[in-house]
């Protein structure tokens, strides 16, 4: 039984708060047990020069962790100038993941940023802002009206690991800071994989240990999906 009285294959508990913010085309404060994000989807008219004119749209994302969600305060990014390769890494997984899940051509020349404020971490921010992500990414095309033309599927994510030679799902703080091997899965709700970052950080994996972890991602995922769904319906 791990610390939080979790058995292995549990993951915490979910909530979905949609409608977070009053001027957010689309928002929702979403929670992995004390991981806590706030997700928001902005609609804007254009795209990036390199699209203009190609009848094609565009999804990126922004992340940041505000400076007291973390144990030790995290420095503001905007006061030293540059963000982290952390930072650009987990925004461009986000906004790669939520590009899977749209048909951008029937979004036709607009852009939707999708902004995602940690303002509490503890363990699996990336996972819960993708989650959140795709909340707050349908709240706001179904003020489009085209749902169903934009829309090819969910985006879930969430994270595994191997901590003293035993898979976890849903790894908090304490266990990802000492996880053999650390592991994010990225699906859509039609069981189809968009992104797998699996790492050694402190050992190895086997293949079976790999696909182990895949099957559990995929299964736990079931639970978000069926409340992503109730939420955006």
């Amino acid at each position: 039984m791990r610390d939080s009285n979790r058995t292995n294959e549990e993951i915490r508990k979910v909530e979905i708060i949609p409608n977070y913010l009053c001027y957010a085309e689309g928002s929702c404060l979403i929670s992995f047990g004390n991981t806590r994000v706030l997700c928001a989807a902005t609609i804007e008219d254009k795209v990036p020069l390199f699209l203009k004119g190609s009848g094609k749209g565009w999804i990126t994302a922004e992340y940041s962790l505000l400076p007291r969600s973390t144990q030790i305060r995290t420095d503001r990014e905007s006061v030293k100038g540059k963000q982290s390769g952390r930072t650009q890494e987990i925004q461009r997984l986000i906004g790669r993941a939520l590009r899977a899940s749209v048909n951008l051509y029937e979004l036709g020349e607009k852009q939707i940023k999708i902004d995602c404020d940690v303002i509490q971490a503890d363990g699996g921010t990336r996972t819960a802002s993708i989650c959140g992500s795709c909340v707050a990414l349908n709240l706001a095309i179904k003020k489009l009206g085209l749902t169903n033309k934009i829309i090819k599927g969910l985006v879930g994510a969430i994270s595994c690991g191997i901590v003293n030679n035993e898979i976890l799902v849903d790894l908090d703080y304490k266990e990802d800071s000492s996880a053999e091997v650390d592991a994010n899965f990225v699906f859509l709700d039609t069981g189809e994989i968009i992104e797998v970052q699996a790492t050694g950080e402190h050992g190895v994996m086997t293949d079976e240990q790999l696909f182990n972890m895949l099957s559990l991602a995929r299964n736990r995922l079931q639970d978000i999906f069926k409340l992503q769904r109730n939420i955006i319906s």
